[in-house]
């Protein structure tokens, strides 16, 4: 690329910049790979998957994903209240992207 487009360019103009706004995050991408892997999970379960994580970065992270489409949050009316989540379609997407990041990391890992 010449010096000329690099001077040019904007980077938030691109799918790049759109696709790392809905993923960039210390916990997205492990709360997208832990729905990948499991499908279907509760909150405590996601809260042991993800070691590290508070119980309000986890809450906050996921209302960010569900509001922006891509994991699903089902509500059951019981007490005590059960919550579950899953990847939506949107969410399903990106299965192929998070699949090779894993195949590179573990082809380069030591």
């Amino acid at each position: 690329m010449s010096l000329e487009c690099i001077q040019n360019a904007n980077i938030e103009d691109t799918g790049f910049n759109y696709t790392m706004s809905l993923i960039q995050g210390k916990y997205k991408m492990f709360i997208l790979y832990t729905l990948m892997e499991y499908g279907t999970v509760r909150f405590n379960e996601m809260k042991r998957y993800i070691s590290g994580i508070s119980y309000k970065t986890l809450s906050v992270t996921l209302k960010e994903l569900e509001a922006d489409g891509l994991i699903h949050r089902e509500e059951y009316p019981q007490i005590p209240p059960k919550v579950e989540y899953s990847l939506t379609e949107r969410g399903k997407s990106l299965i192929p992207i998070l699949d090779m990041m894993c195949e590179w990391g573990d082809r380069h890992r030591q």
